[in-house]
């Protein structure tokens, strides 16, 4: 049924994983400059709105819609029962946790409070999500057997 939607399923995923990735790459680096600021600041106070409406505008609406359509996607090709969707979908899941990880961080910053975090650590965690989309890309475009 959802095979004879493949290609709008899957330009439909990948246009929201470039959204969910844009986002995953960019409220790091937001949190980098926000933590130059005094939190009583009208800069603070920017930096917590733009965070805000990151997450719940651009970030959040393409998690679900990635995971929605990428789910649509496994159904129409069976890769549940393929072993590299396995590995790329712990993977997936890994960015998800990320992305609960910076807003959980956002709001601590929302909260008037510094995160404890340090910049060094910060600037890594704007760095991961490309690392781990490196070896989801691969494994969805290779599908490697593992055998």
């Amino acid at each position: 049924m959802f095979y004879d939607y493949y290609f709008t399923l899957k330009a439909l995923h990948i246009l929201a994983v470039i959204a969910w990735m844009a986002g995953l790459l960019y409220l790091p680096r937001l949190f980098i400059y926000h933590k130059e600021f005094d939190v009583k600041s009208k800069a603070y106070e920017i930096f917590c709105l733009m965070e805000k409406r990151l997450l719940k505008i651009i970030m959040l609406p393409s998690l679900l819609m990635s995971f929605l359509f990428g789910i649509l996607l496994a159904f129409a090709t069976k890769a549940w029962s393929m072993p590299w969707f396995h590995v790329k979908f712990l993977l997936l899941l890994l960015l998800a946790a990320f992305h609960g990880y910076l807003s959980t961080i956002a709001k601590t910053f929302a909260q008037g409070e510094y995160p404890a975090i340090s910049d060094k650590a910060l600037r890594f965690l704007n760095e991961l999500p490309f690392l781990l989309a490196i070896f989801i890309v691969f494994l969805a475009v290779f599908k490697p057997s593992f055998h």
